[in-house]
């Protein structure tokens, strides 16, 4: 190599190929805005390395607002630990320009997963999406992008429910197919929290043709708010029966985690017996819950 050039590692396993070759595990951590966050980021990066999951991914802010960020802690995971990282890329505010030069930054450290999602507008995820004037329009474009970018595995985000832009569930299929068509190895879904809506999502995938893989995105209710906040988290309102189990013990906070934890460990053992190709626990940044959750899968369990 040159003198001058700085070293570029060697591109790191794809994940839709790790997939496709079995049931897979992975944790989901977003970048930290303060000092003490990027503290306990590192803190549960450590601890859940330890179980040795298939790959991590690394969230982008809403609005694009944390690109720089999202961007070193991918590199850092790649250079510091043993995981292997897979970075969000989403195109709210960004030029074609931006985004090829976050992709440049992210294979310059050997990174060849990338997570290619729209995104939120800033401020309010529920407002009108504008196009970035020199940006692109649907997240199937910016899978495209990043394809024509070099030699990445794309994954895309799936809504068990629905997407909360779609005017129905067909539409919300052909939105999906578009994207993989488009280029796209896997997906990964927004967090859910009832077994079936996951299923009722591959089936009707793979009745219209489309065999991509499709990752369970799985958090566990530790607190009420996460009830609270439901259908802004995943797009979809919280079961009712279960809203009602956790109703009846909101005043005591130690039992809604341990009902939490229990909840999100039946849901996966479900998962895993339906053959689902993988699961994505969201950690929120903390290692506690998913690794009680990740403990109590170990009995009898193929991940």
């Amino acid at each position: 190599m040159a003198l001058g050039l700085p070293s570029v590692l060697p591109p790191q396993p794809a994940i839709g190929e790790l997939v496709r070759a079995g049931q897979t595990f992975s944790f989901e951590f977003f970048p930290p805005k303060t000092e003490q966050g990027e503290k306990l980021l590192w803190q549960a990066i450590r601890e859940l390395e330890s179980l040795r999951p298939s790959f991590v991914s690394i969230t982008y802010g809403a609005g694009g607002t944390t690109r720089d960020t999202t961007v070193a802690v991918t590199e850092r995971v790649a250079t510091e630990t043993t995981l292997l990282p897979m970075a969000h890329l989403t195109a709210v505010n960004h030029s074609v320009a931006e985004l090829r030069n976050v992709v440049g930054r992210l294979a310059g450290v050997g990174v060849r997963n990338v997570l290619a999602v729209r995104g939120d507008p800033p401020g309010d995820p529920t407002g009108d999406w504008v196009r970035h004037p020199e940006g692109v329009l649907y997240a199937e474009d910016l899978v495209r992008l990043v394809r024509e970018s070099g030699d990445f595995s794309v994954g895309v985000a799936a809504f068990p429910y629905k997407h909360p832009r779609s005017a129905d569930v067909d539409s919300d299929t052909e939105h999906f197919i578009r994207k993989c068509r488009a280029g796209a190895d896997f997906a990964v879904t927004q967090m859910f929290f009832d077994a079936d809506d996951y299923l009722r999502l591959r089936d009707r995938v793979a009745a219209a043709g489309c065999d991509t893989p499709i990752l369970a995105g799985v958090m566990p209710v530790t607190q009420i708010r996460t009830i609270e906040r439901s259908v802004q988290l995943s797009g979809a309102p919280f079961p009712t029966a279960l809203a009602e189990q956790f109703d009846r013990i909101r005043d005591d906070p130690e039992a809604v985690r341990r009902l939490g934890i229990e909840q999100a460990s039946e849901m996966c053992r479900r998962l895993l017996d339906e053959e689902v190709p993988g699961i994505h626990f969201i950690t929120l940044n903390r290692s506690t819950a998913t690794r009680e959750v990740w403990q109590n899968l170990q009995v009898g369990s193929r991940v």
